[in-house]
This record gives structure tokens, sequence and C-alpha cells, in this order.
């Protein structure tokens, strides 16, 4: 326990700290307004102010704390120094530093020196602070032998795999904090294993495999923040990619990376990567699990190479009345010619008419080239006998040279409809969205592209009516990746591409619950890639989609392997209470033996509770329950997860009830109750979990079980349980709660 002499000293420093960024701030507010007051000027001058603006808007956004305290803990060298860190650098006027980077070297020992290997160490401090108000003070002690004294490293086991904590008190005080519809950073808690993650290195892809709430979604973006801090220079100019299950997500998440002062990083879903097409209606199972399979690479390539294809039969038509022809035979040697040439299906189009061009120049020339020899001949045999003494005889141009005979012939020969009609027959022009639409609408086209790979359900699950029109067509997020590998192998239809035909890479990705994602959606993640620079977080035991792979290999062979990609474990779980744990662990374990939880690093002391109702009282109990908790866990968040099918019966449920509640689809993560359907619940968290129907969850569900475990692993605090059918066999023996809507309270 700190001394009140040490906590006003620490209190004395954190309010300098705090000047120091208002002065910081001011400066770069000064900046700003005088740049905007110049008017006028040279060209040279407008884009010096220009650039004098952007940066002092960038200060302003960097320093703006949004709420967060400025500086978290201290760590005392052996040698004497101390540093304290903090959210950014902060230094004094004469540059000396105040605050330390929590991403700086030097503060590496803060989140990883334990007893045994202090790192140089002498003491580690955490703060508690209300605004700028330091609260309490947090010390562990090092001794310089790594032998521990009586205060040890000041870690604590966690479950039952003697895993440490470190600054078990401020991680233990953030963990019971309540919940709220943002998520916070965990800059001043991040533990060993997760700072492991974040500061490992930046080339090649990583692997982080961690089981519900381990934090693997923060120690990605903590990892973004890390690398942009430590190779600011390439990835500020090529950009950083954070990748998200749904729309939910992003706006759970989109504040962490600003708390940490990083604003310049691109978040979107992997749907959002794909300009112009939108989802319209949901896909039936197999079509997904087909469409996501890496099987449609190979059938789109032999799709457009079925659209390179010669005439059926010759073409013949008419200028300036020559007769130009093209046989079957001769059109296979046009398609040939591109063929062997490298690029994309659109680019290489021009290849056909370069040898369109020749084949049809050379026929008009050498037929102009005849008939003026016959007009000379029948010329010269007319004026026979003829005096042409002093007369000059001029003599055909070759062919090729001059008139129309040369180049200038093909552009009228190209417009002709037939030779129009010809190219589009050898070599159409395709946009992404054309082949897609042509390949569902035509099953002799698809049972031919698909060359054997896909069986007689799996063409019939692709199988589309055709639309109207290419934006009438109904989309599904299983189309995406598929137009988006179209789009690789067609290329821009216009010989200068604009914007949005080029495909954005970037320096460094993160993908969360990457798990979730078909292969031909981790293709279309690679080939953003600039240099196989990423970080991918998920859980194997969550996998929900179509294709749940069985380990990480299944993943990462779609991704850059060059270097070969590199896994890393987070092994505790800081949000669920091991009681919560220890029902999910028994669904897990029916979704397969070799699958193992993570560890809790806490317990609550409240069993998880299991209540039985009718199935006419299900929505209106499951809707009583989630007032009740919400009191319980005030100010913090309940949620009520469910199947589909049950959503409108428990939102009618709610209305009833009175409660203040919000369906997650509409008004986020804000409302104190939320109404939310289990496939969007991963990666998010609340204080009071309210499960309503185990069974429909894993009937309904492609995933069943395994979306189960997903939603009993959300709460922080409480779990319910509500059921008119039986439990699931892995639930099976949970003591039940016999209880109606409005019975009372089911918790002492």
């Amino acid at each position: 326990m700190a001394s009140q002499s040490e906590l006003q000293a620490e209190q004395a420093f954190v309010e300098r700290a705090y000047e120091r960024v208002d002065e910081l701030r001011a400066q770069a507010q000064e900046r700003l307004e005088t740049a905007l007051r110049q008017r006028g000027g040279t060209p040279q001058a407008l884009t010096e102010r220009d650039m004098i603006v952007r940066a002092a808007l960038h200060r302003i956004e960097q320093l703006d704390l949004g709420g967060q305290p400025l500086c978290f803990g201290r760590i005392d060298l052996a040698d004497g120094e101390s540093f304290h860190l903090g959210r950014l650098a902060v230094s004094s006027q004469d540059q000396e530093p105040l605050v330390v980077d929590w991403r700086a070297p030097v503060a590496e020992p803060f989140y990883r020196a334990t007893g045994r290997h202090p790192m140089g160490l002498s003491r580690r401090r955490h703060f508690a602070t209300d605004g700028r108000r330091v609260v309490s003070i947090e010390d562990e002690v090092f001794s310089l032998d790594g032998d521990s004294d009586g205060h040890g490293d000041g870690t604590i086991p966690a479950g039952d795999g003697g895993h440490s904590l470190v600054g078990p008190g401020a991680l233990l005080a953030a963990l019971d904090r309540s919940r709220s519809g943002r998520m916070r950073d965990i800059v001043a808690t991040v533990q060993r294993e997760q700072d492991e993650v974040i500061r490992s290195e930046l080339t090649g892809v990583l692997v982080v495999q961690g089981g519900p709430g381990t934090g693997k979604t923060a120690v990605a973006l903590h990892r973004a923040a890390y690398l942009l801090y430590t190779h600011r220079f390439p990835l500020e100019r090529q950009g950083v990619l954070v990748v998200g299950p749904n729309r939910l997500y992003l706006s759970y998440v989109e504040h962490v990376l600003p708390s940490l002062g990083e604003t310049g990083v691109v978040l979107t879903t992997v749907e959002g990567l794909v300009p112009g097409a939108r989802v319209r209606v949901a896909e039936d199972r197999l079509a997904a699990r087909v469409k996501g399979s890496a099987r449609m690479a190979d059938v789109l390539t032999h799709a457009v190479h079925d659209r390179e294809r010669p005439l059926r039969r010759p073409l013949e038509v008419g200028l300036d009345g020559v007769i130009l022809r093209l046989n079957v035979g001769e059109s296979r040697q046009a398609v040939a010619f591109a063929r062997r040439r490298s690029g994309t299906h659109n680019g290489r189009r021009r290849h056909v008419e370069r040898w369109l061009a020749r084949h049809f120049q050379d026929q008009y020339g050498f037929s102009l080239e005849r008939r003026r020899r016959a007009a000379v001949e029948a010329t010269q045999d007319e004026l026979e006998g003829f005096d042409l003494e002093g007369f000059e005889q001029e003599s055909p141009a070759p062919a090729g040279e001059g008139g129309e005979e040369g180049a200038e012939v093909w552009p009228r020969i190209r417009r002709l409809p037939q030779v129009v009609e010809a190219l589009d027959r050898m070599w159409p022009l395709l946009a992404p969205e054309e082949l897609l639409h042509d390949l569902y609408g035509a099953p002799p086209l698809l049972r031919l592209a698909a060359g054997g790979k896909l069986d007689e359900a799996e063409l019939a699950a692709l199988h589309r009516d055709r639309s109207p029109s290419l934006d009438a067509i109904p989309w599904t997020a299983a189309d995406l990746a598929l137009l988006d590998e179209a789009r690789v192998l067609l290329g821009p239809r216009r010989l200068r591409a604009r914007e949005e035909d080029e495909i954005r890479t970037y320096g460094h990705i993160v993908v969360d619950e990457v798990q979730d994602l078909a292969a031909m959606q981790l293709r279309m993640l690679a080939r953003r890639s600039l240099s196989g620079s990423m970080t991918v977080v998920g859980d194997i035991a969550q996998a929900t989609g179509p294709s749940a792979p069985d380990g990480w290999e299944e993943v990462t062979k779609h991704l850059p392997r060059n270097p070969a990609a590199r896994v890393a474990q987070l092994s505790v779980n800081y949000r669920t209470p091991g009681e919560v744990m220890e029902v999910a662990g028994r669904v897990l374990a029916a979704v397969g033996a070799h699958l193992r939880p993570p560890l809790s690093a806490r317990s609550t002391g409240v069993a998880p509770e299991f209540v039985a109702t009718s199935p006419a009282s299900l929505a209106a109990t499951a809707a009583d329950i989630a007032g009740r908790e919400r009191d319980e866990v005030r100010p913090g968040t309940t949620a009520v997860i469910a199947t589909d099918s049950l959503l409108a019966a428990l939102e009618d449920a709610l209305d009833e009830a009175g409660v203040d509640f919000a369906h997650a689809d509409r008004r986020g993560l804000d409302a104190p109750i939320t109404l939310l359907a289990v496939g969007v619940v991963k990666g998010l968290e609340f204080d009071s979990v309210v499960v309503a129907e185990p069974s429909l969850i894993v009937e309904e569900e492609v995933q069943g079980l395994r979306a189960l475990y997903v939603a009993l692993t959300r709460p922080t605090r409480r779990l319910t349980v509500v059921h008119a059918d039986g439990l699931p066999s892995s639930l099976a023996g949970s003591p039940s709660v016999a209880r109606q809507a409005s019975e009372g309270t089911l918790r002492p």
C-alpha cells in the first residue's frame, strides 16, 4: 500500500503532465487558427498552409484523450531511473520525457516483468484514476536476484493452470467495472502473453488463437496501434486495415484505436471490401458452403476461359466493295494468340483485336491491290495504240501504305455490326456481375465451368434464375468474394482503370473472427495484403460458419505463406467467470473432445441460473428476467440472446414488459437491454446475459452447439438460461427453476 506522500507526489506529477498536454493542445490550436487566417498567396504558399492545417488538426486529434486517463503506470529500474507510462508520449518544454508512450521499448517490462524475470525493474506501479485525480496506487516490488520479496511480483494464479496475472488489483478492478456499448482499451492492464502478441514482429502472418474472454480482439487492435508506432513510416503510407465480422462489431470497437492515439486505420467488414454490390438476400446453407469453397476459384477461372472461344461459323462482311472473311480456324488462332499473352481477360481483348486488325487489313489491302492492277491492265488495253509519251504512269501503292489500306481502315471494320458481334462472341468484355449472373443463370455454362469439381446437388444449389438487370440481382454475402475473385480475373473493362477498379492493398491487415471466413473470403483478404503482413485472430472452438475448420492449417493455407504463419496462444479468460465457464465447457466438450476452454481468471460466486417455463410463457419470462437483470447490474448492460426465429416474439414481450431495450440491428448496443441474434454476438460482452431456448439455437444454427457455446460465454457477471423445451444433452442435469413470467425474483 503506497503512503499518502507517494500518492500526493504522483498526483502532482499527473497534474503536471495534464497541464503540458493542455499547453500542447493550445499551441496546435493556435497554429491552426493562424494558418486558417491566411488568405491568397502563391500556390506554394497555399500548399504550405494546407500542410500546416492538416498537421495541426492531426495533433489536436492525437491529444484528445476522450476522457481516458493520460497516465496509468510507472516503472522504477534497478539503476534508479523511473518512467511514467501513458497513452501517448508527452515531453516538457525542454524536451525531457514526462510520459513515455506505452508502445516504446522501455515500457515493455511494465507488461512482462515477473518475480522470476524482473527485466531490470525494482518496482512496477499501477494508478487508478478518476479523471485527473489519482485515486489509488498498486505497487509490485521486485528483487534484483529474481526471487520475489515479501510483496512478490504482484501476480496471482488464474484458474487451475498456475497462470499469473500482472497488476492483479488494476486488472480485477477493470474486469469488475460495468460494461457499456463500447469496447474499452486494455492499455493499462495488458498481460504478459497478450503483450508478446502485441509486440510480435511485423512480417508474415500471425495467428492468435484465443478462447472467449482472452482479449484477442483488444490485443489485435492494440497490436495495430503498436505496429503503427514502431513502423510509422511504411505503415502510414501503406495503410492498416481492420476487418471485423459485422457492422455491429465495428460500432463496438471503433473507439479503441482513437483512444490509443491512432485515427488513420480503416475499419470494415469483408463485405465492405467489395464496392458496388449490395447484399439483398440470405444464403441457402449448401449454396453458402459451395460458394465459400476454394474450388470456386477454379470454377471461375474456367468460366472466364470458357468465354474465350472461336466462332461457330465463318464471318463475312463487306466494306467499300471488298469482302472480308474470317473462318472458324482463323478465329481459333486469334483466341489462341490472346491466351498466350499475360494479363487479365479484359486486358487481353486488345490482342484479339490486333490479330483481327492485321488479318482484315491484309485482306482489305490485298483486295484493293488486285483491283488496282486489274484497273491498270484494263486501261492499258483500252489505250493501246495511243501515244502516251509525256504522261507519267502511276504505280499502284503497295498494300498497307497510304490511303485506308493501312491501319486507318481497322477502326471502320471494327465498327461493323457483324465484327462487333464476332468480337463479343470470341472475347467479350465482361464485368464481374455479368460473369457470375451468366454462370448462375445457365446450367450448361455452370456445368462446363465446374469441370466435375461440383456434384449435382452443389450445381443445383448454385443455379439462380436470371434477373431483368444487373442492378436487380439478389446478391448474397457469399457472392461478394466470388465477385472479387472475378474482378481480379477479368480486370477493368476500360483501357484506363478508374480508382474504384483498383484493389486497394495495405501494409498490415488485422482480421477478427477469422475462423468463420470461407476460403474464398480468405483469398480476398490475402490479395489486399501488400507484403503478406497480417494478424488474424479467432477461436477454432467458436467457428460457426458453414465450413468450420478443424485446425489453423485449413485457414492459413489460403493466406500469404512466405514466411510460414506462426501461431500464438491466449490461454486465460479475463471476461467470463469460472462458474459460467464450467457450464459452457460442458457444451464445448460435446462439440469435440479435443477442444479446451480457456482458464478463467476470476469467479463471482454467482452460479448460472436455469429457468424452465411453458412454451406460451417463454418470451414473457425471458423479458421479465431481462428487466430484473438490468436492475441487478446497473449501470451495466444486459443482453437477451436467441436464434432468429425467436426475436420477433421476444421483441414483442420486451415491449409489453415496458423495459428500455433496443434491437441491436436498429439501435446498436447503447440501451440497458439489448436483443440480439446469436449469429452477431461473437466478440461482444455484457454484464448479464439471458439465453432464450438453447435447444432452438442448437437446432437452427449452422453450427448449433458452437453457437450455443458463444452465447453462454458473453457475460462478465451473470448468466440466465430460459427454456421451454428440454435442455440440450450437454446441459442436461442443470437444476432448473420452474417459473412463469412475473413470479418474483430468481436469485436471493
